[in-house]
């Protein structure tokens, strides 16, 4: 029987709940990205801050530079993945957007120290190429397309290098709070000349993606402040699976086989990195027994 660690454990829900949340943005593709974030961040604000006053935890916590930064490099990587949800098929953003992990382990390097053994970056390797397979061969995707994916992942590498910096140091609530609060003035100010009044049954579609993400975001941080990031980052491509079969249930998107096999080698690529992570924190723990 495979032991998951309580990290791993953590990134498996984050990764189900942003599927969800993935689904409900696609949606609500008349209304504008920036404005999706907006409401999202309305909602995650009042969690947050709800569950910070019961837990008498300090609102704004004690490292705000660093806090500020994670909120400015999450605004920036959301708004890119929003835009992309709307305009391309729903696994094809997802896929992505798994560049992030590539680029957050890479980051990782610099800013935290951590360190990357040569099989992983074989493994990476091996993710990254099905990523480029699945965009070699969706006609949908434009080269604007492929731009704003990196932007996006980059900010999305930034911001959990900046979380696992601040493992604790800031309460996980405290983290999840700065992005609203950074996000909403920013979003809120875009929206006041571009905004689109949402129908009835839009309302519904923007509070779930808020309580969704709210969720999400906080089992993703307690995933990064338990374990490396090489060792969880990864889990994100398990989004692929769900993009594929929400993607088919609920908008009829269909990839040809070549796609299918650049996700493969994705999902393969993850797998081999897990099993290779596990086998070695194992091997260490028997070292330091004897």
């Amino acid at each position: 029987m495979i032991h998951l660690s309580s990290g791993v454990r953590y990134m498996l829900v984050a990764t189900f709940l942003f599927a969800c949340m993935n689904a409900l943005v696609k949606l609500v593709p008349h209304i504008p990205a920036v404005e999706v974030v907006f409401f999202r961040c309305i909602v995650s604000l009042l969690m947050s801050y709800v569950v910070l006053k019961r837990q008498q935890v300090p609102v704004l916590g004690n490292h705000k530079p660093l806090l500020i930064a994670r909120g400015l490099a999450g605004t920036l990587a959301l708004v890119l993945y929003f835009m992309l949800l709307q305009q391309i098929p729903l696994a094809t953003a997802v896929t992505l957007q798994f560049l992030s992990p590539i680029l957050t382990a890479i980051l990782g390097i610099f800013l935290l120290k951590e360190k990357v053994k040569f099989w992983q970056w074989l493994f990476f390797l091996v993710s990254f190429g099905g990523v480029l397979v699945v965009n070699g061969y969706d006609t949908r995707i434009a080269t604007i397309h492929l731009l704003m994916g990196l932007l996006a992942a980059a900010g999305s590498g930034l911001a959990y290098n900046i979380i696992r910096k601040l493992r604790g140091r800031e309460h996980p609530l405290v983290i999840v709070l700065y992005f609203p609060l950074v996000a909403l003035p920013l979003s809120g100010l875009y929206s006041l000349w571009h905004w689109v009044p949402p129908a009835q049954e839009d309302w519904l579609v923007l509070i779930g993606i808020g309580v969704l993400t709210q969720f999400a975001q906080y089992f993703m941080t307690k995933a990064y402040q338990a374990e490396e990031i090489s060792k969880v980052a990864n889990l994100n491509y398990l989004g692929i699976v769900y993009a594929l079969m929400l993607g088919y249930l609920f908008f009829g998107e269909t990839f040809n086989l070549m796609s299918y096999l650049g996700m493969a080698l994705v999902i393969a690529g993850v797998g081999l990195n897990i099993w290779y992570k596990q086998s070695v924190t194992q091997q260490e723990k028997i070292s330091k027994a004897v």
